[in-house]
């Protein structure tokens, strides 16, 4: 059998509930595939073919999950940001090649200004009773149906999030995907009766593919609302009684101050909670444990390995605060810069292999030959894997603050300062020095008072006085992109003038 996504949408009994939309319809599981289906013809219909790029500007919810489907099915799909401003679009339309964008009805103007000459708008919605409309000025040709998708077909096609250069295009297979559901659903044992309750935006490989699509391929059901706000988080978690949720450290967070307490009503049936795409501390694992009473798992994911890499394991496995744990279904390792494999215990740039890793940029030979050595694909991040094969992140290769010659890895400074009792958040860069080269400086959030010199004298107290910062700024928040990641040269940016 071909390794495509509709075999992830078999397993599901058609009666049970799939996709539950507060406010909104629920679709059964047979419902989904059916508009999947119906989606992917429809498309096919307005002339979407083999090889086209779909582009999508969709909110959250059933829309934004059916229409990947049927997209993924017949053509490709290329999720794009809502929120995202008309040049942004312009760059993320032109550089896919996309010719078709499927929006809200009446919504997105800013996409629609983007879309190059002769592209295709095609407006769609699930309306409340679950039925699927799309309309557009191109004329449908009801004799077109959609092509049976192949596993080495593209189904998806991201981009990295650009820190440091021009983002590249992520080109995802229809067996990347495949195999990091798989990982996914084997490694939480999910089955058609756990329910998730998506928090995480669906045009990022953590929402769609943990959140929702290993939800579904498990035969279990996802909440998806339309918006997320913490305000309302506990309301829908009593509503819908969710058995697991995963999100970035911030969310987390915000979640935590939205109730007081332990076990507040909502966790009657949670089995774990998943935390991905940016450092946990250990402080707030310990913190969501003792309120939540089910275990936090780290995990640890990229968008060219189809997310999933690593997580700490369900009990009675062992997880370890600090660490995202061992690889799942993912072969990890670490190389030196020369590219030499290094033994366990040294520290180095980890490297990934494995069926649910990409198989190169698209149109960019320079960063595939930067990027794959001897069959591994070179993460940028920097770790640790101990001889259990537990992996510890300490940053980004890239984010490495250079002060004289001394390599100081920002997220060690970051758990040092997040572990005094009055820092909520702290956020470690480097800032240009006339001797050094660059100097140590961080942003901090407070959750109590204190001041730049006492927190300076406890990071002496835990770090090497080179690591210790120099500059420390005071901050009411930090800025994240909208998965919740630091991007670290942007905080520097912020910073620099001050």
């Amino acid at each position: 059998m071909e390794e495509t996504l509709s075999r992830l949408l078999e397993r599901g009994g058609s009666d049970r509930p799939a996709i539950v939309v507060p406010g909104g319809p629920t679709l059964s599981h047979g419902r989904l595939r059916k508009l999947v289906l119906e989606g992917a013809d429809r498309l096919a219909a307005f002339g979407v073919g083999p090889g086209d790029r779909v582009a999508m500007a969709l909110p959250s919810g059933p829309e934004a999950i059916v229409l990947f489907l049927a997209a993924a099915l017949g053509a490709t799909a290329c999720p794009l940001n809502p929120s995202y401003k008309e040049d942004e679009f312009r760059f993320y339309l032109e550089d896919t090649g996309a010719r078709f964008l499927l929006l809200p009805k009446g919504e997105g103007g800013a996409a629609r200004s983007a879309l190059p000459p002769g592209g295709v708008v095609i407006e769609t919605e699930i309306d409340a009773q679950g039925r699927l409309q799309m309309e557009s000025a191109q004329p449908e040709t009801r004799e077109r149906t959609a092509s049976a998708a192949a596993g080495d077909d593209v189904a998806l096609v991201l981009h990295t999030s650009g820190t440091t250069s021009r983002p590249k295009r992520v080109p995802l297979r229809h067996r990347n995907l495949v195999a990091s559901v798989d990982h996914v659903t084997d490694h939480y044992q999910l089955s058609e009766e756990d329910v998730s309750l998506c928090l995480m935006p669906l045009f990022h490989v953590h929402g769609l593919v943990a959140s929702a699509l290993a939800a579904l391929a498990a035969g279990g059901a996802v909440v998806t609302p339309r918006k997320f706000s913490p305000l309302g988080f506990w309301a829908l978690a009593k509503e819908y009684q969710p058995t697991w949720f995963s999100a970035s450290p911030t969310p987390h967070r915000m979640v935590l101050l939205r109730t007081s307490g332990d076990r507040p009503a909502g966790t009657e049936r949670l089995r774990f909670v998943r935390s991905c795409s940016a450092a946990l501390s250990p402080g707030q694992m310990a913190e969501m444990e003792a309120r939540f009473g089910v275990p936090v798992l780290e995990a640890y994911g990229m968008t060219e390995a189809s997310h999933q890499m690593a997580s700490n394991p369900l009990p009675p496995g062992e997880r370890r605060p600090g660490s995202v744990g061992p690889g799942t279904g993912v072969e990890i390792a670490t190389m030196t810069e020369e590219g030499q494999l290094l033994p366990s215990g040294s520290a180095g740039e980890v490297v990934i292999r494995g069926a649910n890793v990409i198989d190169g940029y698209e149109a960019n030979p320079a960063a595939n030959a930067a990027s794959f050595q001897a069959g591994w694909f070179r993460t940028g991040d920097l770790g640790v894997l101990d001889a259990g094969g537990y992996l510890t992140l300490s940053g980004r290769l890239k984010e490495l603050i250079n002060r004289g010659g001394e390599k100081i890895a920002p997220l060690e400074v970051d758990g040092v300062l997040e572990s005094h009792p009055a820092v909520a958040e702290a956020v470690c860069f480097g800032l240009p020095h006339s001797t050094w080269g660059e100097e140590v400086a961080a942003a901090v959030v407070l959750s109590s008072e204190a001041d730049e010199k006492s927190l300076r004298a406890y990071c002496r107290e835990h770090l090497a006085e080179f690591k210790v910062p120099t500059q420390l700024f005071i901050v009411e928040t930090i800025p994240r992109t909208a998965t919740g990641k630091v991007q670290r040269r942007f905080v520097a940016e912020a910073f620099a003038t001050r």
